[in-house]
């Protein structure tokens, strides 16, 4: 952790150490494309930072207007970023990592947090997979379908609830089209290999519409073969995808009204549990679908003082099935619906601000040979309010939600929580080119399902999980970060710290049932502390092409009061790209170090630091009023180094994949 935190404040002294020409400093939000709302226009435009909206916060609030931290990849930060899982792809952003099984599966990590403390939304709302029940499920979300995904740092259980505890990670793909295309029609495909699994992979999306009518599809396949690395290939690693959606809009100067469904197939194998066909055991692997219903709309000022409502309706039936071989195991599935509205009201004495109400009802049922926890019914309602007010160079952003949950085992008793969250935020921007961010937020959450009612044998995951009777889990975090912008460097560093009530971790006991491990859902009170620091340098800009240098880091220390290491928290790390941009074409290289991570808990192995390397190309070949086509080169662990992620349950025999190298062609038009 010490060379780590040497190296954040390298990044932010060299970010604020040039001279700087700008006159506005964003937020926590420069892991953005420099291009393209490839929904809207079907291409590929040089929008800047302060045109990108934020989906996940009210208000319509574009990234640098954010005083929370959030991050967003959009355009060619995103082309580049995409992986198989959600997780893979926003690892790229400073104090986010991945919680991977391969390639598979991976949850998004943030400073620390993961599993039911990271809202995974689509559009807003709740993916209602069971991805937070343990780390060999798969989100059901995909990344390769997204127009940009947004992240915000810390408790966001102000605007999401319990559930949000750590922050949210909300992928927004236009299911349900909010407006028509400019021209009438737009839409982007996309086909590509990897050498690495020898996996190939497909897409199309489609958009078209008019002032008053506007139509989505979309869809994606992928087929992937176990992966290489060092030194042979991990079995049981193959993954198959199918992701499809048709939504459709009434569109008016009124506002919108719009449906959604989308239909998402999954098929993996577990690392973990790779088989042995010497002593008769099958490998394990995983089959999963999903079909989602969504109802949204949103009224442009339908009332005197108010100036938008908008609303969502979900319906979601999962059900993710795993095999032993040909015989089926154990059956999870989901019957969801969830509700969300959000009103907007016109300024007020100079605040400006919204309130809403959420609500969620969720059967959660797993029948089988490991039936490791029982029939559930989750049922919850919160309402929340949010307002913010600028005082010249000061401006204040402040939140309050209250929240009831109750969960209901089948042949059990109902246990009831009421959660609430409070957030006071301010940013000063004292110089021209200079502001200090100071965010404050309390937040509690409601313990899952798994946590409270786990008891038996999960084969997929290699754990012998036992639940515990667990009160609310309570956080106070404190955040102070400094931003910086200019023509010629852009750079921030942040610093937090958190003090949970009550956490609740999986403990290892060491001790060993049906040949698995036993770990235990524990609470205790633990304390979170970290930092992260990025910059940006604009070398060079001329008629050879732009040349920028961006160098980042993060770490994170998470310990128990009695001095104890909680399991599976991120290795620090630092990390460097250069990228260079002329008229067609574009490349980039760069490295992350990630650190030996030797602060672990009981029964948990040391993890050896590592150093990926990594590469892009693109040639945009076609550049035309009607379309964009580009062929590109990415590259991964090009130096084929054995990785193995510190917050991965399964590091220690599912490393990450070897040198891969992708190729394909995507186009917009």
């Amino acid at each position: 952790m010490r060379r780590t935190l040497l190296a954040l404040p390298l990044a932010a002294t060299l970010g604020t150490a040039l001279p700087a020409l700008a006159d506005d400093a964003p937020q926590d939000a420069t892991t953005v494309a420099q291009d393209g709302d490839a929904a809207g226009k079907g291409r590929r435009h040089a929008d800047k930072l302060d045109a990108i909206v934020v989906n996940a916060v009210p208000l319509g609030q574009r990234a640098d207007q954010i005083v929370a931290p959030v991050a967003v990849l959009a355009g060619s930060a995103l082309d580049d970023a995409k992986g198989v899982s959600l997780g893979e792809t926003v690892s790229s952003i400073p104090g986010v990592q991945t919680s991977a099984l391969g390639t598979a599966v991976g949850r998004p990590v943030i400073r620390g947090l993961d599993g039911p403390r990271v809202a995974v939304l689509e559009n807003g709302l709740s993916s209602q997979d069971v991805s937070n029940v343990s780390q060999d499920h798969a989100v059901t979300l995909e990344p390769f379908l997204a127009d940009q995904i947004e992240v915000l740092k810390g408790p966001a259980t102000l605007l999401y609830g319990s559930g949000a505890i750590g922050g949210v990670v909300n992928v927004v793909d236009g299911r349900v089209p909010e407006k028509a295309p400019e021209n009438g029609f737009a839409g982007r495909a996309e086909v590509r290999h990897d050498s690495v699994s020898d996996g190939r992979t497909g897409l199309a999306r489609f958009d078209a519409g008019n002032d008053t009518f506007a139509i989505h599809v979309d869809g994606m396949h992928r087929d992937n073969s176990d992966y290489d690395i060092p030194g042979g290939t991990l079995a049981n690693s193959a993954v198959k995808t199918t992701s499809g959606a048709v939504g459709a809009s009434l569109l008016g100067s009124w506002g919108y009204l719009g449906l959604s469904v989308s239909r998402f197939m999954d098929l993996y194998g577990s690392p973990a549990e790779p088989g042995d066909a010497a002593e008769g055991e099958d490998p394990v692997h995983i089959k999963m679908a999903q079909t989602n219903y969504t109802l949204k709309g949103g009224l442009v000022q339908p009332f005197d003082g108010i100036a938008r409502i908008e609303f969502s309706l979900g319906h979601g039936a999962y059900q993710h099935v795993e095999y032993e071989g040909t015989t089926p195991g154990t059956t999870f599935s989901t019957d969801s619906n969830q509700g969300r509205v959000v009103v907007t009201h016109d300024a007020l004495a100079g605040w400006e601000g919204a309130f809403g109400v959420q609500t969620q009802h969720r059967n959660f049922a797993a029948v089988g040979e490991e039936t490791f926890v029982p029939a559930t019914t989750t049922q919850g309602v919160g309402v929340f309010l949010t307002e913010q007010r600028e005082f010249g160079p000061v401006k204040i952003d402040l939140g309050l939600r209250h929240d009831r949950q109750s969960v209901q085992p089948d042949n059990g008793a109902k246990r009831r929580y009421t959660p609430n969250s409070a957030s006071a935020g301010v940013a000063w921007r004292f110089a021209e080119r200079w502001h200090l961010s100071l965010n404050l937020d309390h937040a509690e959450r409601a313990p899952s399902e798994e946590e409270l009612f786990a008891n038996g044998p999960h084969e997929a995951s290699n754990t012998f999980e036992i639940g515990s009777d667990l009160r609310k889990e309570t956080s106070n975090q404190a955040e102070l970060g400094l931003h910086f912008h200019g023509d010629v460097v852009e750079g921030k560093v942040a610093v937090y710290h958190n003090r949970y009530k009550n956490f609740i971790y999986l403990a290892d006991t060491g001790e060993v049932e049906d040949n698995l491990p036993v770990r235990v859902w524990s609470q205790n009170d633990a304390t979170f502390r970290g930092a992260e620091a990025e910059a940006t340098f604009h070398l060079a800009e001329g008629p050879s092409g732009h040349w920028d240098l961006r160098v980042f880091g993060d770490t994170v220390r998470a310990t128990l009061t009695d001095g104890g290491n909680l399991p599976r928290i991120p290795a620090g790390r630092v990390g460097s790209t250069v990228s260079w941009k002329a008229d067609s074409l574009r490349a980039s290289v760069g490295a992350v170090r990630y650190m030996k991570q030797d602060k672990v808990a009981a029964f948990e192995t040391d993890t050896a630091g590592y150093t990926l390397v990594n590469a892009h190309v693109a040639w945009t070949f076609v550049n035309d009023e009607r379309s964009q086509w580009e062929a590109f080169v990415d590259g991964n662990n090009l130096t084929n180094r054995t990785a193995r992620p510190a917050t991965s349950l399964f590091k220690d025999v599912a490393p990450l994949p070897g040198r891969n190298v992708s190729v394909g062609v995507r186009a917009y038009f």
